[in-house]
Order: structure tokens, then C-alpha cells, then sequence
């Protein structure tokens, strides 16, 4: 059982991989590609171009889980929603990295960016910035201005990001996203969206000699695995979910 299944109402583990230069778009390169995707994971079968020209291969989406991966003209993207577990996940990032090289001629030379992804949604009816807000709080000036006779709070997301070594090529991010607007506000009516939280790992630039996407995606991981519980978990899904479940 993960740590987080009591608190949130779904949750993802996605890979994004950015490039320098742009990827393949040979049909027959990107079919081949996915076709390969597919030998490991014979229920991803629906495939589809999005109007921008990014390629999508995923699950069903009525399953109560999806594996998914898209190849956009510099970015390739490996998810999964509510998987098993996080090393099922991880099999899915690390078997798309490795076809990389061979199936998409990406070199470690040409990495902008990896990222290594946990997300986490939790459905709430309500004004969202008004529950995180009071939820987490704040610092002393911000729980000033949430207390100002007849003030209400349109929006509250925080986000931050930590260098996680001295070049700062290796970074977290975490950022909490709201779907409340003025108009919900205004008219008292919400409708029930969903309050979510990100917690990213992301290293920077070209992989160093003789390194691969593999071990830099297992690096990212064993960070934040280190990371998650103290950062994420106890300081900001349980008390959200409490918040929710008290309203």
C-alpha cells in the first residue's frame, strides 16, 4: 500500500524527457517506435495525433488506471495514472529511455532537461484557494492578508524550487495548482475539481561521460523517494485531505 492511497483520489508517476533538438517525425520512425511500446504493454492500443502533431499511446481510459506515453517534436513523455506501484511505473519510464538512443536517435548530448514526476489529485467542491490557504498557511504577512474583514481568497498556489547540489543542475519543484476562478467566487457555485499537487525531480543539460537516461531517471527517483515523505505526504496531502473531509 503507498503511503499517500488514504489521502488522495488518484495519483500519477510521470518521465518527461526535453531535447535540444527536435525528434524524429518519419512516420515509419514513430510507428516503430510505438510498436515496440506496445510489444511490452499489449493493452496500450489507442493511438492518436494531437492537432499539434504530438503522438499519443495510451490505455484505456475507463480502467481505473492508464499507462501512457507521447512523443512531441522535443519532448517525450512516459506516464502512468494510479499504477500498482511506483516501480511498476518506473519499469514503463526506463524501457522508453532505453529505446531512446536506438528508435528516436536521442544522445545523452542532446538532454535539456529529465524530469521525474509524482503527482497527486484530490476532489474538492469548494473554494480550492480558500481550503489550501487555510489548510498550510502561511507566513505571518500572508495570514494578515486572509484575515482582512470580508476579503476572500481568489487565488493561493504555492510553488518552490530547491537546488538540490551546488551546480543546480539537479532540482526540485513543488507546486500546488487550483481550479477555483473569480466567477465560482463571485457566484458561490463550485463545481467539484480537482486540488492538485506536484512534486517534480529535475536534472539539467547534457548526461554527464558515459551516462544514460536509465541511471539519471534512477538517481531522480532515489531523491525523491528520500524526499517525498518529509516534503509531500505529512505537510501537505494529509493535512489537505483532512481539510476536505472535514468540510
Amino acid at each position: 500500500m503507498l503511503a499517500f492511497d488514504s489521502y488522495v483520489d488518484d495519483f500519477y508517476c510521470n518521465m518527461n524527457l526535453s531535447t535540444e533538438m527536435p525528434l524524429p517525425a518519419a512516420r515509419e520512425t514513430i510507428l516503430g517506435f510505438f510498436e515496440r511500446i506496445q510489444k511490452s504493454y499489449p493493452m496500450m492500443r489507442n493511438f492518436y495525433t494531437r492537432e499539434t502533431g504530438d503522438c499519443v499511446l495510451e490505455e484505456d481510459k475507463d480502467l481505473g488506471h492508464q499507462r501512457w506515453v507521447s512523443v512531441e517534436p522535443k519532448r517525450v513523455c512516459s506516464g502512468f495514472l494510479n499504477p500498482p506501484d511506483i516501480n511498476t511505473a518506473v519499469e514503463q519510464h526506463r524501457l522508453t529511455l532505453e529505446l531512446l538512443p536506438y528508435m528516436l536517435s536521442v544522445s545523452p548530448l542532446d538532454c535539456e532537461a529529465l524530469d521525474f514526476m509524482m503527482g497527486f489529485d484530490m476532489a474538492y467542491r469548494g473554494n480550492h484557494d480558500e481550503l489550501v490557504a487555510e489548510a498550510l498557511g502561511g507566513c505571518p504577512a500572508i495570514d494578515g492578508l486572509v484575515r482582512i474583514p470580508g476579503a476572500r481568497v481568489l487565488n493561493y498556489e504555492p510553488a518552490i524550487t530547491l537546488t538540490l547540489d551546488e551546480s543546480c543542475r539537479m532540482q526540485a519543484r513543488l507546486m500546488i495548482e487550483t481550479r477555483t476562478n473569480a466567477y465560482h467566487v463571485r457566484r458561490g457555485e463550485y463545481p467539484e475539481e480537482n486540488i492538485s499537487v506536484y512534486f517534480t525531480l529535475r536534472q539539467y543539460g547534457s548526461l554527464e561521460p558515459g551516462g544514460t537516461f536509465e541511471q539519471t531517471l534512477d538517481k531522480l527517483r532515489s531523491r525523491c523517494d528520500e524526499l517525498i515523505e518529509e516534503l509531500v505526504v505529512d505537510p501537505i496531502l494529509r493535512p489537505l485531505a483532512q481539510a476536505i473531509a472535514t468540510r
